[in-house]
């Protein structure tokens, strides 16, 4: 029986920095015996607000198992391409959301849940110039990290690849490996993303306050650091001082969210109105 993990290139690992990402890295590093074959590459994209226990995370998995991982970073130049693909390391790694405040700069608009353009720009893009204009090649398989128990995002995610340069593939979900098999392998790992899992999922991971995490999970990040809304509500206000726009119109400014978080009961005046992201681990 062939092993899902055994990756035939050129492909890309898509690493997002969380535990499931982590995880099937994990598994397609032992399928190979320990060395990837020279046309399997590993990317982490940054956008500079990832928590910092993301980017130790990326670090230490690459260490731990003697791989290598390419950090990129969007950058935008004054000619073109504006959109340009920057590889970047642990140590120059954006921290403050360097290229995220230049991405809206270039825009001069919010993204939202329509115009995602955020992911597109920072994540997908970053890692299509890597494998297509850096390494060269014209088609490859693309590596997710979907679960067994995710099938609408594996539908999704199969759907997406059908009019770009890569097909996507998810060795999860061919295994059979869900969130129980994720946890128990962290519980036994000598190291671990330092960012606690509720419900399964990695409520602070990728970008810290993404709007398309759900209010609730928004106020009670932001009761235990509230200061990790102040780029956001700086972004708002640069963008909708005369508009008023935010980065959802379903709910409050993030300025207001952070005084609803300092109410306890406000918390469970919410339903979860997160949303799916290509980001999301």
């Amino acid at each position: 029986m062939r092993n899902p993990y055994k990756i035939e290139g050129p492909a890309l690992i898509s690493f997002s920095g969380g535990r499931t990402s982590g995880f099937m890295l994990k598994q397609i590093v032992d399928a190979h015996d320990g060395v990837l074959p020279e046309d399997v590459h590993i990317t982490f994209a940054n956008t500079g607000k990832e928590m910092p226990e993301t980017l130790d995370f990326v670090k230490d998995c690459g260490e731990h198992w003697g791989i290598d991982i390419t950090w990129l970073e969007l950058e935008i130049g004054d000619e073109k391409p504006i959109y340009r693909t920057k590889i970047v390391d642990y140590e120059s790694a954006s921290r403050n959301g360097e290229p995220f405040s230049a991405l809206l700069d270039r825009r001069a608009y919010l993204p939202n849940p329509v115009a995602r353009f955020c992911t597109a720009e920072m994540k997908i893009r970053r890692m299509k110039d890597f494998m297509w204009k850096i390494k060269g090649y014209k088609y490859w398989d693309n590596i997710l990290g979907l679960r067994y128990d995710e099938p609408k995002r594996v539908i999704s995610s199969r759907n997406a690849s059908t009019k770009e340069r890569w097909d996507n593939y998810m060795p999860m979900y061919e295994a059979k490996h869900g969130i129980d098999d994720v946890l128990e392998f962290w519980q036994k790992a000598n190291f671990d993303l330092r960012l606690p899992t509720i419900n399964g999922q990695t409520v602070a991971g990728n970008c810290d306050l993404c709007f398309l995490k759900g209010r609730k999970t928004l106020n009670a990040l932001m009761k235990e650091r509230p200061d990790l809304a102040d780029w956001w509500i700086a972004q708002e206000n640069r963008f909708g001082n005369e508009s008023g726009a935010t980065f959802r119109s379903d709910r409050p400014p993030y300025i207001e969210l952070v005084e609803e978080a300092k109410n306890p009961k406000m918390l469970d005046l919410f339903e979860d109105d997160s949303m799916s992201c290509f980001c999301h681990d």
